[in-house]
This record gives structure tokens, C-alpha cells and sequence, in this order.
């Protein structure tokens, strides 16, 4: 079975160059979004398993959104949402033990393999 995925980051090529490190790597890209209305609406229109979202976007950051997504009302499970950075975890500590988020990547850390065992893993 191939993971539903959501991608939202302001910047486009990142955008391009995760979906094809995830597809390559057995993962369903199903959108994409660069700011955190356009996340909302796809992630309601797309249903998708995971959120892979970026810390760092346009207006409201990473955090709300993922608070956002948590509340919001659906038929289903809520996607699991993994935070990504440029920045590495360190950098967000204290806000990754209260966020409503399954884990956090390092942008340059993104991989197939790498999705997979943080979504593998209890929070």
C-alpha cells in the first residue's frame, strides 16, 4: 500500500524535489500546497495520511497548521503530520513536545526510508 501524501512548503522547487524523492520511494504524493490556507483546504479535499509541513511558511508557521489540522472536524483518522525544517530539531524542542505533530524531519534528512520510520514510531 502506497502512504497518501501532502506536501506543503512555500518554496517550490522543495516541493518538486520531495515528491520525487517520496514517489520514488513508494510514497503517493496526492498534492501540494505552499501556505497554510491552501494546506487547510487540500488536506480537507485530498484526505491524505500524512502532512509532510514545513515549519517555516508564509503567515500562520508549521505549528498552527498542524494545531488547525488537529481540530478540524473529518469522517476518518487525522493525517499523521511530520514537520519539516531547514532548521534541525534542536532548533524547535520545547514546541515539538506540546505540538499535535507524529515527528519531525531535517529537510536535508528527508527520505523514503526516513518517513517511513517516524511514522512507524509511537509519540
Amino acid at each position: 500500500m502506497r502512504p497518501t501524501v501532502l506536501i506543503v512548503d512555500d518554496h517550490p522547487p522543495f516541493r518538486a524535489a520531495a515528491r520525487a524523492v517520496l514517489e520514488a520511494e513508494g510514497f503517493g504524493v496526492v498534492g501540494e500546497a505552499g501556505d497554510a490556507t491552501a494546506a487547510l483546504l487540500a488536506c480537507a479535499r485530498l484526505n491524505p495520511e500524512v502532512v509532510l509541513l514545513d515549519v517555516q511558511l508564509p503567515g500562520p508557521d508549521g505549528f498552527a497548521v498542524a494545531e488547525l489540522l488537529a481540530a478540524q472536524p473529518r469522517e476518518g483518522p487525522a493525517p499523521d503530520v511530520v514537520l519539516i525544517s531547514s532548521r534541525t530539531h534542536g532548533s524547535y524542542r520545547e514546541r515539538l513536545r506540546t505540538c499535535p505533530v507524529k515527528g519531525f524531519l531535517a529537510k536535508d534528512e528527508l527520505s523514503g526510508a526516513a518517513l517511513r520510520a517516524l511514522l512507524a514510531r509511537d509519540r
